[in-house]
């Protein structure tokens, strides 16, 4: 552990100074104890820090996140095509019943991900860009039931 005094004057002309001082010391090491005097005679503060060096912070590289599915093309084939339509109208029908925009249901693109992807269980719904816990909570049960009817 490691011992600094700081002085900070209370004259206007040094006061932001010594603060300034105090502050980057302040951001570049880890305080463990502190004191605090006024020193009335001079009109000043002094300030004892108990410290310890900061280490230099390590950087990680993050691993990236798990990439989702998105469909690259709008092109679908016939029994995609089915799917699809099913899936609009059944987002029509949920936008009316909840008086929300389709699109706060789920996108024409989520949709088209879901046709060409065709997830069988909740967990592979994740796997599709734009699909989070809170739509497959919500949507999820419906959807994969309109894939298992087609």
């Amino acid at each position: 552990m490691k011992v600094k005094v700081f002085k900070v004057r209370l004259e206007h002309e040094f006061l932001h100074h010594d603060q300034r001082v105090l502050d980057e010391f302040l951001e570049n090491h880890q305080i463990i104890k502190t004191e605090t005097a006024f020193i009335n005679d001079e009109n000043y503060w002094s300030v004892f820090l108990y410290f310890e060096e900061l280490k230099a912070p390590v950087t990680t590289v993050k691993e990236p996140k798990h990439a989702k599915y998105a469909a690259e093309s709008e092109e679908l084939n016939s029994d995609e095509e089915k799917i699809l339509y099913a899936l609009k109208e059944w987002r029509s029908d949920k936008a009316k019943e909840q008086n929300l925009p389709g699109y706060f249901i789920a996108t024409n693109k989520e949709l088209i991900s879901v046709a060409k992807y065709k997830p069988a269980r909740k967990e592979e719904l994740l796997e599709i860009k734009g699909f989070g816990k809170h739509k497959i909570e919500n949507y999820g049960e419906e959807i994969l039931e309109i894939l298992e009817s087609i």
